[in-house]
């Protein structure tokens, strides 16, 4: 009989090398074409202040009429395509990095805003898009009287406005 060594991690190598296998015979069935037009996904930064919530997607590149803005129930969508622009030119490629294609971005949209008044810009390849929170949600600062009020008991001159509470262990 053989003795063989026990290696903790054969198992967990196979599963990985059948998983590489499985996406490597699924993106062999989907032929060049998707991987060579792949969309690209813009960049997006989102901030919030006490007003309003703030996206800023990065697309240069795009004309205003190749972006799709559009706010449905509680999500907010942006849609886009840029197109790759063919020059007449007898210049011959050497690399293209730029992503072309369309792009689809989805945002669950809160509650507290208000749908009614959503502004759009863009300028020099930023997409910046303002979504204003309803008054009702938007935080209150209340102030707070120190002193009697109305009705306080005052307190005893050189007594200790908090006072201990005594606390006895059963025995």
């Amino acid at each position: 009989m053989a003795i063989t060594r026990w290696d903790p991690f054969r198992d967990m190598f196979a599963l990985q090398n059948r998983m590489n296998s499985l996406y490597q015979e699924f993106n062999r069935g989907q032929g060049d074409e998707t991987v060579s037009t792949a969309a690209f996904v813009p960049a997006v930064d989102i901030y919030e202040d006490e007003h309003k919530i703030v996206l800023k997607l990065e697309v240069p590149g795009m004309k205003q009429e190749d972006l799709d803005i559009r706010l449905e129930n509680s999500t907010l969508t942006v849609r886009g395509e840029r197109k790759f622009e063919k020059e007449e030119k007898e210049e011959n490629f050497h690399r293209i990095e730029r992503r072309y294609g369309s792009f689809y971005r989805a945002f669950t949209v809160p509650t507290t805003i208000n749908t009614e008044n959503v502004k759009a810009d863009y300028e020099a390849g930023v997409l910046r898009i303002e979504l204003e929170k309803r008054a009702e949600t938007k935080p209150k600062q209340i102030k707070v009287q120190v002193g009697g009020g109305a009705g306080a008991p005052k307190p005893v001159e050189g007594a200790s406005a908090v006072k201990p509470v005594e606390t006895k262990s059963a025995a």
